[in-house]
């Protein structure tokens, strides 16, 4: 396998001057992410200048730099090392000759992205490339483009926003072969006027489509209209997905089967059965459009279908993890990196099917839901009245109009508690245990509760 990037090509790219030959063969921004052979790209941002910490990424065996200043190390001298990045992204994508897949959605993207380059991966005997973590903003991407093999067959990358136009630049980066809307729901909410807003925010992922690319669309969501029809400003070629009847990849039955679901769909003009090792309606939903992107690039559908059974749950999206308790083994629903309206309705949906005698729900704020933030929390209250939820614990200040209510009478779990932080849940959660409960655990990232996640993981309840 050939050196991921030379200096020279680097200088090349970036229209920088090389200070020492070098070969690199991974990209990182973070000095502590820097492994032996990499290129340390020295951002420098609002709060810190990446230069500081060359040495650092050296002394963890960096093979070279990309600085807007001289360092005593190989490197790269550019005028903006941002620019520089992104120049380097386009470069690796004009050098591939692998398929491009990009996802974006309001929920779902990195769990479909997941299931696609395992799927993809699969099928290739290991040619396919992914963005990693959620490396999806106007760093991660080109990041992830730049880390990409020249070897790759299939690249699926991830792209993410909170406002209208940051998608736009990002696809035009990716140019992607096929382009995937997951679906549409409130989420960053509080910076667009209405969902429609988001759809069309959405659908700017249309806009960099290679010439014949392919746009997957959610038939099942209510702005499939939209982005159909944004979607054909760019491309003839429109796929839906999901369990409406006219969906071209569509769902004909799908069963709860051992924790996960057993699926029967039609993509294209096959006809395929596959299991899904992670239960939930959304995740059918989402193995529809995934199998849809892979016919698409002309992937292997049979591999795919095999990998989606070994699919493993991601940490803070979907991950359950079954823990000795002297009550009996608890299963643990780990949701804890984001939370929206529609994620925390499949969230606990999933809980609903836990087959559990008690049911318990750790729940935490939900974001940049604006001024419809009240009443996105108070919809929550029925939704774990129809999930039997014995015992929900609510945490941030999102949750008072919710509490309020259920004090005055709405629908709701059976007992509920409300506190200000991940540390007051866990001490609530350990006088509610008693071990057998199925324990969901869901929240936007910055309420913390990953750390009420790691203290179960480790016996501390």
């Amino acid at each position: 396998m050939s050196a991921l990037w030379t200096a020279d090509e680097i200088a090349q790219a970036t229209g920088g001057t090389v200070h020492g030959e070098f070969q690199a063969n991974g990209v990182a921004f973070d000095s502590r992410e820097v492994g032996p052979g990499d290129l340390f790209v020295a951002l420098s941002g609002e709060s810190t200048d990446g230069h500081r910490f060359v040495d650092g990424a050296f002394a963890s065996g960096a093979a070279g730099a990309i600085t807007d200043r001289a360092v005593d190390h190989p490197h790269v001298l550019v005028g903006d090392t941002a620019e520089a990045l992104r120049a380097l992204a386009r470069a690796s994508r004009g050098r591939t000759g692998a398929k491009i897949i990009g996802v974006t959605g309001s929920a779902g993207k990195t769990g479909t992205k997941e299931m696609l380059f395992l799927g993809l991966d699969r099928g290739s005997r290991g040619h396919a490339h992914r963005s990693l973590k959620s490396y999806n903003n106007h760093v991660g991407v080109p990041l992830s483009l730049a880390r990409m093999p020249r070897e790759t067959a299939f690249g699926v990358f991830e792209m993410g926003m909170n406002h209208a136009g940051e998608l736009s630049d990002l696809t035009r980066l990716v140019r992607p072969d096929v382009a995937i809307v997951t679906t549409i729901a409130p989420a960053h909410v509080e910076f667009f006027p209405d969902e429609a807003a988001i759809a069309r925010a959405k659908s700017e992922i249309f806009e960099g489509l290679v010439e014949g690319g392919t746009a997957i669309v959610p038939r099942d969501n209510p702005h499939y209209e939209l982005l159909r029809d944004a979607a054909l400003e760019h491309t003839d070629r429109v796929i839906s997905f999901g369990f409406h009847e006219e969906a071209d990849a569509r769902a004909v039955e799908a069963l709860d089967r051992h924790g996960g679901s057993l699926v029967t769909a039609q993509i294209g003009a096959a006809m395929l059965c596959y299991r899904i090792a992670q239960p939930g309606r959304h995740i059918v939903a989402n193995s529809l459009a995934v199998l849809a992107a892979v016919d698409a690039v002309v992937g292997d559908l049979a591999s795919a279908g095999l990998a989606l059974a070994e699919l493993p749950g991601l940490a803070g999206r979907g991950a359950r993890h079954l823990i000795e308790h002297v009550g009996g083994p608890l299963l643990l629903i780990d949701e804890s990196y984001n939370a929206n309206p529609a994620s925390m309705k499949a969230a606990i949906a999933g809980l609903a099917a836990a087959p559990h005698s008690r049911r318990v729900a750790v729940l935490g704020a939900m974001k940049e839901l604006g001024e419809k933030s009240d009443g996105y929390h108070a919809d929550i209250g029925p939704l774990l009245a129809d999930a039997k939820v014995d015992e929900a614990i609510f945490v941030g200040p999102e949750f008072e109009n919710l509490v309020e209510k259920l004090g005055s009478g709405l629908e709701g779990p059976a007992r509920f508690a409300h506190c200000g932080t991940a540390d007051e849940a866990l001490a609530l959660l350990r006088g509610t245990i008693e071990g057998g409960e199925a324990v969901l655990v869901k929240g936007s990232n910055s309420v913390g509760l990953s750390k009420l996640v790691s203290a179960l993981v480790d016996g501390e309840v």
